[in-house]
């Protein structure tokens, strides 16, 4: 404001002015005044208010629970699944835009107390899986990521539990990060198998039932080990982290494209931070 006022009393006497021209103009000073103070305010405060990135709100997924019992044989026949809601797999992360019969994908979900169920629907003109270690390169086979935060915390987790990215491979093998640093498999964390449909053997059904682990995993111990942490018991209300995403690879010493269910937004024209930043995941909420 000492810039105003200097300003503009250098230039304007009011005091040589008649007294109602002279009310005008204090008047119309004073409120030009007090909006430059605004504008200036508002230049200085709103870089500090504005968030450098904001991820995207997904809406939260409702998950039924299973009446009966489910059998993990790649044939989802039984009547809970025929009652589930698909949801569609069809946020390209990487690569370019792809044909319905190079690929398309959708999923369910459904619960019981000790497990979470994934059924996932895939139409793959190719199915590769160049590397055997299951623990090398694994990204770059034909692979469902099922990505899964237990307390829907959020955060970074490429190397800590607080959130796991199972990479589920045609060969059943399930690898993820470890808090060693390294690649390492949790086949006991994930009973899959898929297999063609008997009447279109273009789709692929693959359904998998999935231990839901907290983020005190212990990577020292076996899943097996009396010390381990045991599975969360899951209940109705229960919200979850949940992402899902497909490695497509049509023989290339690379994966081609890798399509997700849920979109996210770019850092430095980076989509692909499932695996080390669970903020992108969305939520799926267990009801009854």
């Amino acid at each position: 404001m000492d810039w105003f006022n200097k300003q503009f009393s250098a230039e304007i006497k009011t005091e040589d002015l008649p007294r109602k021209n002279k009310a005008k103009i204090i008047s119309a000073l004073t409120m030009t005044a007090v909006i430059s103070s605004a504008v200036i305010a508002a230049d200085i405060q709103a870089p500090l208010n504005q968030d450098e990135h904001q991820e995207h709100i997904h809406p939260i997924i409702e998950v039924n629970y299973a009446n009966a019992k489910l059998n993990i044989d790649g044939m989802p026949n039984e009547v809970d699944w025929q009652q589930a809601k698909w949801h569609p797999i069809d946020q390209m992360i990487i690569g370019t835009e792809i044909s319905a019969d190079d690929f398309s994908g959708q999923f369910k979900l459904l619960w019981r107390e000790n497990k979470l169920f994934l059924l996932t629907e895939v139409i793959d003109d190719v199915m590769f899986d160049q590397t055997a270690d299951p623990t090398v390169l694994y990204w770059d086979d034909d692979t469902v990521e099922v990505f899964l935060d237990e307390d829907a915390s959020g955060g970074e987790h490429q190397y800590s539990h607080n959130a796991f990215a199972y990479h589920v491979a045609l060969d059943k093998q399930v690898a993820d990060f470890s808090t060693l640093k390294q690649a390492t498999t949790f086949n006991d964390h994930i009973d899959t198998k898929w297999s063609r449909d008997p009447v279109n053997p273009k789709i692929i059904n693959w359904e998998m039932a999935i231990n839901i682990f907290p983020e005190n995993y212990n990577d020292s111990l076996t899943g097996f080990d009396p010390k381990q942490v045991s599975p969360v018991t899951l209940t109705a209300g229960k919200v979850m982290g949940f992402m899902l995403a497909y490695c497509d690879n049509d023989r290339s010493q690379t994966r081609e494209n890798f399509i997700g269910s849920h979109p996210i937004k770019p850092i430095d024209g980076d989509m692909n931070r499932g695996y080390k930043d669970a903020n992108v995941f969305g939520k799926i909420k267990l009801i009854k």
